[in-house]
């Protein structure tokens, strides 16, 4: 059974973390990079199991995450939480002997002042521990992704 991990990049996301956090349960593991939070940032991703990792000054914001083991990684912002039907695709996921692709998308449902939008495309976000395409703290979108059921919620107010 693979198992997943959470990774998310935070700067001064303490307002909005634990939301996000609260909806890893399909998750084994959850890393948080902080890129030198002022705010309760880290201390909060503590509370909430996370292992923390402090981001270096000037330094790529790619990892070397080779102390991941063999888990999957699930990559979100820390304005993002998964929705009880992403969930479910997850936890279906890791029922799996092995995954049917080389990486998994999700669509996404961002809010604006007007209200709910859905993304048209889905974004490339569970990828394998040994993913070498980045867009900067995301994965880069793989056509050949398999989009899995349910949304990411993208909040835009904290």
């Amino acid at each position: 059974m693979p198992l997943i991990t959470a990774l998310l990049h935070t700067r001064n996301d303490a307002r909005r973390l634990g939301r996000c956090l609260e909806t890893l349960h399909p998750c084994d593991d959850i890393l948080v990079v902080d890129h030198h939070s002022g705010d309760a940032t880290a201390r909060i991703a503590r509370e909430y199991g996370a292992h923390v990792i402090d981001h270096a000054p000037g330094a790529s914001p790619v990892l070397n995450l080779g102390g991941v083991d063999s888990a999957w990684l699930l990559c979100l912002d820390p304005r993002e939480s998964l929705t009880e039907s992403l969930a479910t695709s997850l936890y279906e996921w890791k029922s799996l002997v092995a995954p049917a692709a080389p990486a998994f998308a999700v669509f996404l449902r961002q809010e604006t002042p007007e209200g709910w939008i859905e993304i048209p495309k889905p974004q490339t976000r569970l990828v394998p521990p040994n993913w070498n395409r980045w867009n900067q703290t995301l994965p880069a979108h793989d056509v050949s992704s398999l989009a899995l059921e349910g949304h990411l919620l993208r909040f835009a107010f904290p």
